[in-house]
């Protein structure tokens, strides 16, 4: 289920299933408006009725496919069955085209310039775009797309959008990488090359051979250490600006995203007495007491060629990512 209206549930449904718009019918107690259903989805060519009550007779049902039946016989796009069993048809909303001027992958939304002259600039979510042009937008792209006023914003933005050009998405080379998830400030800390050791009581890395390389993906919180680690790295001399540098990400880096390529190197084990040395504890960027007992030796790190979207999981995952995102003699 998605929110808003069902247009990428039903993209998704003809995507897996290969059955066209045309040959769908769809029950639905929204209609048109702001939460609407009906309306959205009838205008992708798929017959909607309108049951504000649900599916609560078998009338409703029978009605619907009986309609459905005699529908098939033109499949006009736009085509509501409203809640008393007549027929209404809606004009598709207007079309325009434009270029993608600019894109923003870390937060997921663009600008489309279109227009006489070129020269307004329209707001689009990825989300807009089908699936499959997701992860691939690029500046210079054409779309065509509906221009839809968000009450919530207080201004239009693109929707329905869909590639004119390229008609498909480029094939690229991807690779399939290890990542693990770490939070703020922590990700900064090691993605930065402060933080050389990390340290867990379980046993995440300790399967990992001395030189296997992973991805850091930047969890979605932030790691509650009372900020500790501002003390910590303080004690090596630290100014404010320094450790403020160290726990940032560059321009186009951020939460949710893998940020950087990790070389791993020996996993060991430690007792208290020793993660409790000013130099164990300034290379966790924790102390002692707040540190794992398994600590890994972090051998180098390098930022990846732009941010990854990935969703994140618990221990060791697996992602694909395009293999030109890796820097320069890793792989």
């Amino acid at each position: 289920i998605f929110p808003a209206d069902k247009k990428a549930h039903f993209e998704n449904l003809r995507e897996k299933s290969g059955i066209p718009f045309e040959e769908m019918l769809f029950f639905d107690d929204n209609r048109d408006g702001k939460y609407g259903n009906c309306l959205p989805v009838s205008q992708m060519g798929v017959l909607s009725v309108h049951c504000p009550g649900g599916i609560n007779t078998e009338e409703v049902w029978t009605n619907g496919l009986r309609q459905f039946q005699e529908w098939s016989s033109h499949k006009t796009p736009g085509t509501i069955v409203e809640w008393d069993g007549s027929l209404t048809t809606t004009s598709p909303p207007l079309r325009f085209r434009g270029v993608v001027q600019k894109i923003n992958e870390e937060r997921r939304y663009g600008f489309i310039r279109y227009g006489d002259r070129k020269t307004r600039d329209l707001f689009f979510h990825f989300n807009s775009l089908p699936k499959k042009f997701q992860p691939s937008i690029r500046e210079g792209y054409e779309l065509a797309f509906s221009v839809t006023y968000d009450s919530k914003k207080g201004k239009d933005a693109a929707t329905d959008v869909e590639v004119v050009y390229p008609t498909e998405p480029p094939q690229v080379d991807t690779v399939s990488m290890q990542v693990f998830s770490m939070n703020l400030p922590f990700a900064a800390l090691l993605a930065n090359g402060y933080k050389t050791l990390e340290t867990r009581n379980g046993t995440m890395f300790t399967p990992y051979p001395e030189g296997t390389k992973m991805l850091l993906h930047v969890g979605q919180r932030i790691y509650p250490d009372g900020d500790r680690h501002i003390d910590v790295m303080k004690s090596g001399g630290l100014s404010d600006e320094e450790i403020a540098s160290f726990k940032s990400l560059p321009q186009g880096f951020g939460k949710g995203m893998a940020v950087a390529i990790v070389e791993l190197g020996k996993t060991f084990e430690t007792t208290l007495e020793e993660r409790c040395d000013p130099d164990f504890q300034r290379k966790v960027g924790a102390f002692g007491a707040d540190s794992g007992m398994r600590a890994t030796e972090i051998k180098r790190v390098a930022y990846l060629q732009r941010g990854v979207r990935v969703s994140g999981q618990g221990g060791v995952f697996k992602a694909d990512i395009e293999r030109d995102v890796l820097p320069d003699g890793w792989l």
